[in-house]
């Protein structure tokens, strides 16, 4: 079973900018996505989509990944770097740039955990940048790692309200999924389309992130789910 994925569609459109990017799945829980159903945004999520929703064996990986990352913790990173640095030949064999977002279906908070005699991955690896989302207001305040970008992901339910105030007072990013097409404003901030690529480290700051609905999404009701026929 390998860890780190690197031929998928989300991360694909970077490989034009000459970016290789390699990407995480796990399987969602309360656990590798502690505010998914504050957010309400687990039934709408992506990994019930794409090849998941034809082969189960897709999710089984999945689920492989995460039960070895909380109950073999060592084993789990030792097979990783020896991944990210195979992932690092095959780019520096193509000539691309390296990019690793660790949490494609989940929302682990990497910079506080031990990686192999290092204080965290972003540590071991101080020249590759790493970049994710979250939906942990807190990160977006804390002194990260200078090689890892965040990006604060947005639902409209009430009792996730106070979190997405805190990240409006900062200067980060926000993705939004809407459907229906992009509005040209949200929340007071422009937005842009983060469907170009997902490269969201190259994006400016005090912005929305505009992600079109995909898979289960399109005919979710889903508070995580903006529609944009409901703005004004």
């Amino acid at each position: 079973m390998n860890i780190l994925s690197i031929e998928n569609a989300k991360t694909s459109k970077g490989e034009r900018l000459g970016y290789l990017t390699g990407i995480i799945y796990m399987l969602p829980d309360n656990r590798t996505c502690p505010l998914a159903s504050k957010a309400g945004c687990l039934q709408a999520c992506l990994v019930h989509a794409g090849y998941a929703s034809i082969y189960k064996s897709v999710n089984e990986s999945r689920l492989a990944r995460r039960e070895l990352f909380y109950n073999q913790r060592d084993l789990f990173f030792k097979q990783l770097d020896k991944e990210i640095k195979s992932f690092l030949r095959k780019a520096d064999r193509e000539k691309m740039i390296p990019v690793i977002r660790l949490n494609g279906t989940s929302d682990i908070i990497y910079e506080n955990i031990p990686y192999l005699g290092y204080k965290n991955i972003f540590e071991a690896y101080p020249n590759l940048q790493f970049y994710d989302y979250t939906k942990i207001a807190a990160r977006l305040s804390r002194d990260l790692p200078s090689n890892y970008d965040l990006t604060f992901s947005y639902s409209g339910t009430s009792s996730y309200r106070d979190s997405v105030n805190k990240a409006l007072k900062s200067k980060n990013r926000i993705a939004v999924v809407f459907k229906n097409g992009f509005p040209k404003e949200y929340m007071g901030r422009k937005v842009i389309d983060g469907d170009n690529t997902d490269l969201r480290f190259l994006d400016s700051d005090n912005v929305i992130v505009g992600l079109k609905a995909k898979g289960p999404a399109k005919t979710s009701n889903s508070d995580f789910i903006v529609d944009t026929l409901g703005i004004q």
